[in-house]
């Protein structure tokens, strides 16, 4: 289920390809899906289709979605470009931030490990509003 909040902060394409990041790491779409069309995508999210296309650029420029004009956009991969060095700084950042937030150790690491559980499950299938 993909989910904006148009009241947010963060720029809405960032919220459209962190969720289709999500989904595409939780299993909801694989490898082979078909997405949505960018103009589809946008109505049914009720944003400008120049905001989905860019989100869309950002997931086919990582390795995750190839777009082929007159055959769509679809999920290649699982598995972004790139290495595990931003995924280490990525995680030591969020334990920073709960760290100055005040989360003790014990809530940090349940919060790391409810992340990791909401990832690793398998919801059912389907990109939606």
């Amino acid at each position: 289920m993909l989910v904006i909040d148009l009241h947010s902060a963060i720029p809405l394409n960032d919220q459209i390809t962190a969720g289709l990041r999500l989904a595409i790491a939780r299993g909801i779409v694989e490898p082979g899906d078909e997405l949505p069309p960018v103009r589809q995508l946008a109505e049914d999210l009720d944003v400008n289709f120049n905001t989905v296309a860019r989100a869309y650029r950002n997931l086919e420029s990582s390795g995750l979605i190839k777009t082929s004009r007159g055959r769509g956009t679809h999920v290649v991969s699982q598995v972004e470009s790139g290495n595990t060095t931003q995924v280490e700084k990525s995680i030591l950042s969020a334990v920073v931030d709960a760290r100055l937030s005040g989360c003790s150790q014990t809530e940090a690491t349940k919060q790391i490990q409810d992340a990791i559980n909401a990832v690793w499950c398998r919801p059912s299938k389907g990109v939606k509003k």
